[in-house]
């Protein structure tokens, strides 16, 4: 079964119900590398075509996005047909992948481009960067607190000042994988990955194993960016342990010896860090605030604060909007 071509893959979508479509979206730019972002779509491409075909119900429409839309010319001088981004966007997606290359440092540079990722990552399930594509996040991050940061790069398995294009570009399909895997089941994401590996398209041996090959340090990690791509949800920590395929006790065991703190305590932390940032930057009222973040309601919130912080949302609103305007 030979691998479907690139063009196919970005052309020749199946047309999904909209019932249980899940929305992908691979954000690209001028200089844009083709290696990584082709083999996400033909993951997502290759899972459509075996769904349509079989039981599975999940499908996948698959968007290629830039800033202005029209054609992007790649650093391998193949164009690509995109959509432009825009408001429509802002209720977000189940998944957004970005290209790297060697263009991503002008595409960082694009303020527009930085603001709309800000906007969208609080409404989409998993955002993952391909390669260089992790300089855009970066930017889009950077009004993150450092702790907030910390935080992020140890649960992508990432230290600071190491490189990651070859391991951004493995766990970007990696992440697609896992996506099929729980919506299609494992069967359907083993036959994906055996179809790309068999025309060596991507070297994803150790993606075919029933636990994808990873060992409880990687489950761990993995559910904590679960964990964090979806704090806004209304998820528990038995949600996060049936990602890592792990029981509970064991997992709330891995979890404090990999990541230093208890799983509740992540969660919650990363729920935290949006509501500051929603508290700062938007005028919705606490109350909304704290259902969108997964807090509950302005009670449970403000007593969340007050343990936490010592103040009251109003009154962190109220002091961090006059550290940004000093």
């Amino acid at each position: 079964m030979k691998c479907t071509s690139l063009e196919s893959a970005m052309l020749g979508w199946v047309n999904a119900p909209n019932k249980g479509m899940r929305r992908i979206a691979i954000l690209m730019f001028n200089d844009c590398s083709l290696q990584g972002a082709g083999v996400v779509a033909e993951v997502f491409q290759a899972a459509n075509e075996l769904a349509s075909s079989g039981s599975g119900s999940w499908l996948y429409d698959v968007s290629f996005l830039s800033a202005d839309g029209g054609m992007v010319m790649s650093s391998s001088a193949l164009r690509v047909w995109t959509d432009g981004i825009d408001a429509r966007h802002y209720g977000g997606f189940d998944a957004l992948f970005i290209a790297g290359g060697k263009g991503a440092g002008a595409a960082a540079a694009d303020e527009r481009l930085i603001a709309w990722l800000r906007s969208v990552r609080r409404n989409t399930g998993m955002i993952r960067p391909i390669g260089d594509g992790r300089v855009l996040l970066d930017t889009a991050y950077a009004s993150d607190s450092k702790h907030s940061g910390d935080i992020r790069q140890q649960a992508n398995g990432v230290h600071p000042a190491q490189g990651a294009d070859g391991g951004d570009r493995l766990e970007s399909m990696r992440s697609a994988l896992a996506m099929i895997k729980r919506d299609l089941g494992g069967a359907i994401a083993r036959t994906v990955a055996e179809r790309l590996l068999a025309d060596s398209c991507s070297n994803l041996t150790p993606l075919l194993g029933e636990d994808g090959g990873m060992s409880p340090g990687d489950k761990v990690r993995a559910a904590a960016r679960w964990l964090q791509d979806n704090c806004q949800q209304a998820i528990s920590i038995a949600d996060a342990a049936q990602f890592a395929a792990m029981s509970e006790r064991n997992f709330l065991r891995r979890f404090k010896m990999e990541m230093g703190i208890t799983p509740s305590s992540f969660l919650l932390h990363e729920r935290l860090a949006v509501t500051c940032s929603l508290l700062t930057e938007s005028e919705l009222p606490v109350d909304k605030i704290a259902r969108r973040t997964g807090m509950g309601n302005g009670d449970r919130l403000a007593k969340v604060f007050r343990k936490r912080m010592r103040i009251s949302p109003t009154e962190f609103r109220i002091q961090s909007r006059r550290m940004v305007g000093e």
